[in-house]
């Protein structure tokens, strides 16, 4: 593919993001406003953003998390320490590497941001459904299939309508960014309209 197809389908890849809350599909830059607001919220109360991923997911995460911790005052966790990350795969399984880490520390009014491609990883869904059981918010970000089983269980689900990994990834690091960006310049946010009637 030439770069200048490759820019034309990220462009496009991008302008077709699309938020989700409650099933109810959201304006973007509300999304955006949204997902500052419950972020913020969670620094407010002294309590924790988790982030979790795999492979090129798994190092947004990693960035991300440490972004958030030094710009945005935030208390971050993620758990891809090798030593961790073995310890529960090879004594519990690797669809747990995430979810026991996360019911051992996890409290109400946590965020968890959950990034996933394909929003098929099954160790990703077991971690959403640990976080919903300690009754975390949950954010999700995924692309591929539309209706890919990530994107049914976040409070709030970003999704881009990408088909390859390095599309998806790429498209996922700007989404995070734009995430980060608003968090860092303007916290405390202001509810916006819809924050009175989400979680």
């Amino acid at each position: 593919m030439k770069w200048s197809q490759t820019v034309e389908s990220l462009t496009r890849c991008l302008s077709q993001l699309e938020f989700t809350l409650n099933g109810k599909t959201l304006e973007v830059d509300l999304g955006f406003s949204h997902w500052a607001f419950l972020t913020n919220r969670v620094r407010e109360t002294n309590g924790t953003v988790y982030l979790v991923g795999n492979g090129a997911s798994a190092s947004m995460a990693s960035h991300f998390a440490a972004d958030l911790a030094k710009n945005g005052h935030l208390h971050t966790q993620v758990f891809s320490d090798i030593c961790l990350v073995t310890a529960v795969s090879n004594d519990i399984s690797f669809e747990d590497v995430y979810s026991e880490p996360l019911r051992r520390r996890g409290k109400e009014g946590d965020l968890l941001v959950a990034i996933s491609s394909s929003g098929r990883s099954a160790n990703i869904l077991r971690c959403v459904e640990m976080a919903r059981n300690l009754k975390l918010t949950v954010v999700t970000v995924s692309g591929f299939e539309a209706d890919n089983s990530l994107r049914k269980l976040g409070d709030l689900n970003a999704y881009v309508p990408a088909h390859t990994y390095s599309l998806v990834e790429t498209a996922h690091a700007a989404v995070l960014h734009g995430w980060m960006d608003l968090v860092d310049q303007s916290f405390p946010v202001d509810a916006p309209a819809i924050g009175r009637l989400a979680p």
